[in-house]
C-alpha cells in the first residue's frame, strides 16, 4: 500500500509502518504559476455564492502556534490531500498541491481544477516549485510543532498553518477541528458551516436507513492493504481510526482488537491474523493501488478464503476513489457506502 505524507516520513520507521496511506511517486517540478482563479471550485456543490470574511485573520493552529492575515488567504498552497479536499470544499481552489496524480487516484470527493500545479511528492515537496506559485499561505500536515516540514519553510516569508492530521483520540472531531481551522483561515466559515451541516444530516440519513435493518451491532473491520514482496501485509482500521469510527456510529461493532498506532488508529497484521476476528464482517478500499493489487494476492489464498466473511460473501469492496483519511467530503462518502453495502 502506498505511505502518506510528509510528518509521516519523519517519524521513526516502526511508526511509519502504521501511518496512514497513500502517496504515488509521481513528481512535477513544474513552478507554474497557474491561475488567479482560486476562489471557486467548480467540483464543490454550493459554490455559486459563497460568502467570504473580510479584515485581518487572527487564528491559532493545530500546534498552538499563531498565525496572523492581513486578509483571509486567497492563494493557498498544501501539501496533504485531506486538507486539499478541506480547501476544494470550500470552495477554494489550492494554487499548489502535492502529488496530484495521487489525489486524483485516491480521492474522489472534490475534484481539482485541471491544471492545479503539481509541486511533488507529499513526503518531498518541491519547495522551490510551492513558492513559485505565490502563495499566501501555505496548509501542512503535523505530528508536532516542531516537524521538519515546518522548520524548512520557516526559511520562508509566507505564512504556514499546521494542521493535526488525525487524533486516534477523536478522529471525527479532529477532522472537522482541522476544516474549520482552514476556513478560517480562508474565510470561508459561513460555508464551513454548511458542509459541517450536511454531514450531520448526512450522519442522520444513514442511521434512519439502518434503523429498520438487522445491522446494529455488526460486528466488522475496515482495512486496506499492500504487496511486501512476497508476502501480503494486512492494515485493519481499529479503535480511533476515523473508518472504524464512522462505521461505529452507525450502530457497528469494530472488531479489531489488535495494538493500533495512536495517531490514526491503524494496526498491521497479516492474513493469519485476519482469521482471529469471528465473524466479523469486512470492508475494505475498492481503490487498486498502482503499486500492486493486494486484494487480487488475497484472492490466491486458501486461509484467506476460508474466513468466515469471504466465505459467506460478507467483504465488501467500498467504491473506488474514498479517501479514508479525509475531510467531511469523504466522510460523508464513507457513510453513503457502509449504507450502501449493509442494505445491498
Amino acid at each position: 500500500m502506498i505511505r502518506r505524507s510528509i510528518a509521516a516520513a519523519l517519524v521513526p520507521a516502526a511508526a511509519l509502518a502504521l501511518a496512514a496511506c497513500g502517496q504515488t511517486t509521481t513528481t512535477n517540478d513544474s513552478a507554474d504559476q497557474g491561475g488567479d482563479d482560486t476562489q471557486q471550485a467548480a467540483s464543490s456543490s454550493g459554490c455559486d455564492d459563497v460568502a467570504t470574511s473580510e479584515g485581518p485573520v487572527s487564528l491559532t493552529d493545530s500546534y498552538g502556534r499563531e498565525l496572523e492575515l492581513d486578509a483571509p488567504a486567497e492563494r493557498v498552497a498544501v501539501l496533504e490531500w485531506q486538507q486539499t479536499e478541506d480547501l476544494l470544499a470550500l470552495c477554494v481552489n489550492p494554487v499548489a498541491v502535492a502529488d496530484v496524480e495521487g489525489y486524483s487516484t485516491w480521492v474522489t470527493s472534490e475534484e481539482l481544477p485541471e491544471g492545479t500545479t503539481d509541486v511533488g511528492t507529499r513526503g518531498e515537496p518541491n519547495l522551490e516549485a510551492l513558492f513559485g506559485t505565490n502563495p499566501d499561505l501555505v496548509v501542512v500536515e503535523a505530528y508536532t510543532a516542531e516537524d521538519e516540514i515546518l522548520k524548512q519553510l520557516a526559511k520562508y516569508d509566507v505564512p504556514v498553518l499546521a494542521t493535526k492530521g488525525a487524533d486516534a483520540a477523536d478522529p471525527i472531531g479532529n477532522m472537522r477541528a482541522t476544516f474549520e481551522l482552514i476556513a478560517q483561515a480562508t474565510g470561508r466559515e459561513e460555508r464551513a458551516d454548511e458542509v459541517l451541516g450536511e454531514l450531520d444530516a448526512k450522519l442522520e440519513e444513514a442511521k434512519a436507513a439502518l434503523e429498520d435493518t438487522d445491522v446494529a451491532g455488526t460486528e466488522f473491520v475496515y482495512f486496506d492493504g499492500w504487496v511486501d514482496g512476497a508476502n501480503v501485509a494486512i492494515r485493519p482500521f481499529g479503535q480511533g481510526s476515523l473508518m472504524g469510527e464512522l462505521g461505529e456510529e452507525l450502530g457497528l461493532v469494530n472488531a479489531w482488537e489488535g495494538e493500533v498506532d495512536p495517531a490514526y488508529g491503524l494496526g498491521q497484521t497479516d492474513i493469519e491474523g485476519m482469521t482471529k476476528v469471528g465473524d466479523a464482517t469486512f470492508f475494505h478500499t475498492g481503490t487498486v493501488d498502482p503499486a500492486g493489487d493486494v486484494f487480487a494476492e488475497l484472492e490466491k489464498s486458501k486461509v484467506w478464503k476460508s474466513i468466515p466473511a469471504v466465505a459467506e460473501g460478507r467483504s465488501h469492496a467500498f467504491p473506488e476513489g474514498i479517501w479514508t483519511f479525509g475531510g467531511p467530503s469523504s466522510a460523508s462518502q464513507v457513510l453513503d457506502a457502509y449504507v450502501d453495502l449493509l442494505t445491498q
